[in-house]
């Protein structure tokens, strides 16, 4: 009988140590995915390359090999202001800290560049178990008009084996995003200040929406002992599209050309417990470009995203 696509399960879950397996299970560490793809063996293959005095290939040595897994999540609240979303335990394992807050209750998601946490990750593909061990990750960040708010996680994994396996999941704590529509969000401010859950200042701009990519540099290291996973880099990076007055378009292109930073946020929802607020303090619009929509003239742009004091060049916080 055939296998569906649609009977796939991912689980993931933190690990105590680096590689030592997490045993996620369907009933507490279920992750509701869409667009999900896998390389269940990303070989470092061996040409023997041997020479018979005819022509032919020779067969290869399977080298050290990582697993490769993609897939992209819904991003909203947990239901319940101070309490961590259900992919918050993703992030962590891309190279980011958790702090629950309070005043008001919040959990903030930013960039850290030492004690990285790793993650077990299964993927049951409708009877077959992947196993990922010691995973870590880069994320995109997406939440354009018209959409829904993602984000797209792109992992890689040491190879822990292949069995035949199944399992059921809990999704309960995902929780429906808002669409991203007028109604829904605070739109691009740029040059406003954080503090405490809330943005003020700044220049509310209309937008198409935001996109980051945290730009984590993910490397599968074989040594003849030990395999790892390792983020060695980070380099976040975006892209915007506005719809400018003449005015503030000449004043954009002259702080691209003078190389100015400045802060940038979105809001996404507007009720508690399902309310997400990016912010970045330190933001170089790069490459302006002249775009459209609808037949209005739209000014796009490149974004870099700068550390003021380190581990600082973005937040994200679910309130």
């Amino acid at each position: 009988m055939s296998r569906i696509i649609r009977n796939t399960l991912i689980v993931a879950a933190i690990e105590s140590a680096y590689g030592t397996d997490a045993n996620p299970t369907g009933a507490a560490n279920a992750v509701l995915v869409s667009d999900m793809s896998l390389t269940p063996l990303d070989a470092q293959n061996i040409d023997r390359n041997l020479i018979r005095g005819t022509f032919g290939a020779s067969e290869q040595l399977v080298g050290s090999a990582s697993v490769k897994l993609s897939y992209s999540t819904e991003l909203a609240g947990s239901g319940t202001a101070g309490t961590a979303p259900a992919w918050g335990k993703l992030l962590q394992a891309c190279a980011c800290a958790e702090g629950v807050l309070a005043t008001p209750a919040r959990v903030e998601y930013t960039p850290v560049s030492s004690g990285l946490k790793s993650s077990s990750q299964y993927y049951y593909d409708d009877g077959v178990l992947h196993k990922l061990l010691g995973t870590m990750g880069d994320f995109t960040l997406s939440a354009k008009v018209g959409d829904r708010p993602m984000l797209k996680f792109d992992w890689t994994g040491l190879d822990g084996g292949v069995t035949a396996a199944s399992d059921t999941g809990t999704f309960t704590p995902w929780k429906k995003p808002v669409a991203m529509t007028r109604a829904n969000v605070i739109d691009i401010t740029l040059g406003g200040s954080y503090a405490a859950g809330a943005i003020t200042g700044g220049t509310v701009y209309p937008s198409t929406g935001l996109e980051m990519k945290a730009g984590n540099q993910v490397a599968f290291t074989p040594m003849l002992s030990s395999e790892t996973v390792d983020i060695t880099n980070r380099e976040s990076t975006g892209s915007l599209e506005l719809d400018l007055t003449a005015a503030q378009e000449v004043a954009l292109m002259a702080a691209v050309k003078a190389n100015t930073t400045q802060s940038l946020a979105i809001t996404i929802g507007l009720t508690t417990g399902n309310k997400i607020l990016f912010f970045a303090p330190a933001v170089q619009l790069l490459s302006p470009k002249k775009a459209e929509k609808n037949g209005k003239r739209l000014i796009g742009f490149d974004l870099r995203f700068m550390p003021v004091n380190g581990n600082d060049e973005w937040r994200i916080v679910s309130l």
